[in-house]
């Protein structure tokens, strides 16, 4: 009986050591982007979510993101404009199909704001980025809204020009316990 009551407690710590695992739903979610060119903001978006994140507000120390999303399902209301983002110049999307985040660390401050900080892969090129966020419970899961800046050019994304070098990022993730 003794072994059977320390076998419970053992798998009991065990759930509780690690952070809940979510999967992450496309529908749901949205990822926009904000550009100026010609001097006027112009913007998208990208669907093709994918991925987990190990979450728990309450023990950040195992928290981990790993999301994708389809760098061909770019769509800024101009299917001209979306082939030409496609190619080779922008975003290359037949040879790198896929822009990927991998977390490295998730901090919270004392007012529940969260940042993750790690690699951000596109067209082949990895940076260490950071990333604010908050989350908010919902349907058995998480939705996570952020927003956060990036080069372009940093990237290898898009030639000289009229068009920015600063790229805005918001989001929102819902993902669900699994």
């Amino acid at each position: 009986m003794r072994c059977f009551f320390g076998f419970l407690l053992i798998q009991l710590l065990t759930v509780t050591a690690f952070a809940q695992r979510y999967k992450v739903t496309d529908e749901g979610s949205s990822i926009k982007f904000r550009i100026k060119n010609f001097g006027i903001e112009t913007g998208g978006s990208f669907t093709g979510l994918e991925g987990n994140i190990s979450f728990d507000p309450n023990n950040i120390l195992k928290d981990s993101i790993d999301l994708s999303i389809d760098a061909n399902s770019i769509n800024t209301d101009n299917n001209m404009r979306d082939n030409h983002l496609r190619k080779d110049e922008y975003l290359d999307v037949q040879h790198y199909p896929r822009i990927r985040f991998v977390s490295s660390s998730v901090a919270v401050d004392k007012n529940a704001h969260f940042t993750a900080t790690g690699q951000l892969t596109m067209k082949g090129t990895t940076k260490e980025v950071s990333i604010p966020f908050t989350a908010v419970p919902k349907d058995s899961g998480y939705i996570f809204t952020g927003e956060f800046k990036l080069n372009r050019k940093d990237y290898k994304v898009g030639g000289s020009g009229p068009i920015s070098n600063a790229l805005t990022v918001q989001f929102t993730v819902f993902a669900r316990r699994q």
